[in-house]
């Protein structure tokens, strides 16, 4: 895990801004991250997640499905976070981007590549 792998310009939430942001019960915001809905890192001492993780208020819906796809490849959460940050030549961009985008088959048919 390194942090020049992550775009400097990367914002990371922390659970206390999880909680304001998702506007949810510490309780729900913990059980989404167990539930693998969301996915952090403990890497500039707190335990926080890329901001760019949220759409509207919610987890990115198409995000769960990657990471498990990532995790059954082997991957580590800091891999994953890793992977889904950084430019993917495969994908033209940073997977993270193109899930937003709506192109989650294509994200995952190239993580499934990985294992």
């Amino acid at each position: 895990m390194t942090d020049d792998i992550v775009p400097a310009s990367t914002r990371w939430l922390t659970l206390p801004d999880l909680v304001e942001v998702l506007h949810e019960p510490l309780g729900r915001v913990r059980r989404l991250l167990d539930d693998k809905h969301l996915i952090g890192s403990r890497r500039r001492g707190a335990f926080a997640v890329p901001e760019i993780f949220i759409v509207d208020g919610h987890p990115l819906s198409s995000l769960r499905g990657t990471i498990i796809v990532l995790q059954d490849a082997g991957f580590t959460d800091d891999e994953a976070i890793d992977w889904l940050l950084s430019e993917e030549d495969s994908i033209g961009q940073a997977p993270i981007s193109a899930l937003r985008q709506g192109r989650k088959s294509e994200v995952r048919r190239v993580a499934q590549t990985l294992a």
